[in-house]
């Protein structure tokens, strides 16, 4: 069989190892990935200590790097990343990188080693630049608060750019854009006007100003439907009042209203007092523990007009309900019991002034004949 002449039996020669590479070999694949992970270049997690739990010094180095240099320097290399982050829409990051530069620049001098040869610098300069450098700063975190919908640390970053700068433009549209995400128009206008004063070709805030009177506008015609159906909801109630004090129907609320949904005393015109009155009225028979609602019961209809329709009760076995076969009551101001005539208007009984309508409720007791006189005596007993 004819051999691949490709194919080695023998043992292989290789190429020996540098020796800061040598260590390696008997690393296994994780131990490498891990020990890469230290350096900076190669860094995929944060490792701030060493195996021994001391510095990475490496990655410390690195860090020092940042903060070499004048306040000015350091600040400016905070703020450069803070506009890297910020082009790459990265908020959060950028908000960092802001807050470094502008620490930087409040943090004190620091004195160089014996052995570092002090740079001498221009105080105006350097003064001039770190203000510059500080108003950078702080307009861009206000646009990351802005975009993070911080909207009132934003305000707070452009009036400390505006203290270092009354002419920043920038400031005026990004304080007015978190002001209007506020519903703060008055502000936000203000802010607009300021900075237009400024530049009145401003395009960023001749638009803004044009979705502040957008909104204005809208506020204003949703407070006037708000006002108009406030005083239509008070004239209704007053209307109401009237129509109820010009028949002499009582009424009465407690702390306890019933929940009643949509049903409600109401007049046919809700403006006009002489419209015909409807109440909602609770028929209740006591004597078994049963009721029936009736939504809307006009002034000018009688109570045996209601029972026709209602009559006969699904759970009356007996047949003791029928229209002529029971009688009604109703409980007075005073505490005791009237007969509620079957073929008397509800207008007319509401408007004897011996019942009263509680909490916006009419309420009628309706028992057999039979029985009508052994549970009045017992609702006697009850209020003794």
């Amino acid at each position: 069989m004819a051999q691949d002449p490709t194919r080695h039996n023998g043992p292989t020669a290789s190429v020996p190892l540098p020796p800061a590479m040598a260590e390696v070999q008997s690393q296994s694949v994780d131990d490498v990935l891990k020990e890469m992970n230290r350096l900076p270049l190669f860094m995929t997690t944060l490792d701030d200590t060493d195996a021994e739990g001391g510095d990475n010094i490496a990655l410390e180095a690195l860090k020092a790097l940042a903060y070499e240099g004048t306040r000015a320097e350091v600040a400016e290399n905070f703020r450069q990343q803070g506009n890297e982050c910020a082009r790459a829409k990265q908020w959060t990051n950028a908000k960092e990188f802001y807050n470094k530069a502008i620490a930087a620049l409040k943090a004190p001098s620091q004195v160089p080693p014996d052995d570092v040869i002090e740079v001498e610098v221009d105080p105006e300069a350097e003064t001039k630049k770190e203000k510059e450098i500080e108003e950078a700063s702080y307009v861009n975190r206000a646009l990351c608060n802005l975009e993070k919908k911080n909207y009132r640390s934003c305000n707070q970053d452009c009036a400390s750019t505006i203290r270092l700068n009354p002419f920043n433009i920038k400031a005026f549209y990004r304080s007015g854009t978190a002001c209007l995400a506020l519903d703060k128009l008055p502000e936000a206008l203000d802010a607009c006007t300021r900075g237009l004063a400024i530049d009145s070709s401003n395009a960023p805030l001749k638009t803004l100003a044009t979705k502040i009177s957008a909104r204005k506008a809208h506020l204003d015609s949703l407070e006037k439907v708000r006002r108009e159906r406030k005083e239509k909801a008070a004239s209704e109630r007053a209307t109401l009042r009237l129509a109820l004090k010009s028949r002499a129907i009582l009424t009465r609320t407690t702390e306890q209203v019933p929940d009643l949904e949509d049903a409600a005393v109401k007049l046919a015109n809700s403006l006009d007092p002489s419209s015909t009155l409807s109440f909602p009225v609770l028929l209740l028979y006591p004597t078994h523990s049963q009721s029936d609602f009736v939504k809307a019961f006009s002034e000018t209809e009688k109570l045996d007009q209601h029972l026709d329709y209602i009559f006969p009760l699904p759970w009356d076995s007996e047949h003791e309900f029928t229209v002529d076969g029971v009688e009604a009551y109703m409980e007075t101001t005073a505490g005791g019991l009237i007969k509620v005539g079957k073929k008397m208007t509800l207008g007319k009984v509401l408007g004897s002034g011996k019942t009263e309508v509680v909490d916006g409720l009419v309420r009628i007791s309706v028992l057999p004949k039979s029985k009508a006189a052994g549970w009045i005596e017992e609702f006697k007993k009850r209020r003794r």
